[in-house]
């Protein structure tokens, strides 16, 4: 892939750039959490969504995060993100805590967040013209990431005029720009029909493998957690922590064949197991 355009130093307290770091830094994972709780208060009523939750993810793996409806796994995202801050326990990034939202971390929300008076290429560009990348650069590097994922010829078309789907790869694309060292995706194929749904998998495998990123994934469905995942975080009823980490020892790249294995099917018995005892704990008021 052509070289993106360089992007000014940042402003946060996340500004080592990858490879610039020691011995040290590079043998420690990419993302690093650490005891972390998250308690919603609301006058006198407490919501304990997250629990001890321990998590590390290495460079440039994909971390599926599976778990009960309602378990946190949307809100361990938003601390990943920096959006929402943890009662106690650290996050780090690089070895660095996270207390905001900063660009070595990119977003990908459910529904797609593009400006509808912009085109494709000029939300893509967005990013990039915010921290001074002069006009000209900030649309050649979109238009290098509309053809990472399938989007060339749509460069001055509008969002109405899209797809879900293409609007949902105009979002990855737009997130990738400013070059982030982790891509947080909060269910991103929710709303889509079952049909773009299982293509929009296919594309963000190969887009994963294009870009080299490091991906953190949150669903609900397991084919989906198993067919993405190099590895699934499996998360208990709320509040939620981590219950079980399982490595997926499917072959890559991934194609359609993979989702009709017997290898997939045994995985997706073992996880529906380990959802469906959380889940009648939870119904049983049991906290596990």
């Amino acid at each position: 892939m052509t070289q993106p355009a360089s992007l000014p130093a940042q402003s946060d307290d996340h500004s080592t750039t990858a490879g610039s770091g020691s011995a040290e830094e590079t043998d420690r994972p990419l993302v690093r959490i650490r005891g972390l709780d998250k308690v919603f208060r609301r006058g006198s009523n407490l919501n304990h969504a997250l629990s001890a939750v321990e998590l590390e993810v290495s460079e440039g793996e994909f971390l599926t995060i599976l778990g009960p409806s309602g378990c946190g796994k949307s809100t361990l995202l938003h601390i990943i993100g920096g959006f929402e801050t943890a009662t106690s326990g650290t996050v780090e990034v690089r070895g660095r805590p996270i207390s905001k939202p900063g660009r070595d971390r990119g977003m990908v929300f459910q529904q797609p967040t593009l400006f509808p008076w912009r085109t494709i290429v000029g939300n893509i560009a967005w990013p990039l013209e915010v921290v001074g990348v002069p006009r000209r650069a900030a649309r050649a590097r979109a238009r290098e990431l509309l053809e990472l994922v399938n989007l060339s010829g749509f460069d001055d078309s509008y969002p109405a005029e899209l797809s879900g789907g293409m609007r949902q790869r105009a979002c990855i694309a737009r997130t990738l720009a400013h070059e982030p060292a982790v891509l947080l995706m909060d269910e991103p194929f929710g709303a889509l029909d079952a049909q773009t749904r299982e293509v929009m998998q296919e594309e963000l495998n190969r887009i994963w493998q294009d870009a080299g990123i490091t991906v953190i994934f949150v669903t609900h469905d397991i084919h989906e957690a198993v067919f993405l995942g190099d590895r699934i975080a499996v998360m208990s009823a709320r509040p939620g922590r981590i219950v079980d980490i399982v490595d997926i020892d499917l072959t890559r790249p991934r194609a359609i064949e993979v989702k009709k294995s017997p290898e997939l099917l045994a995985y997706h018995n073992r996880f529906w197991d380990l959802l469906r005892d959380q889940v009648h704990g939870s119904d049983t008021g049991s906290r596990p």
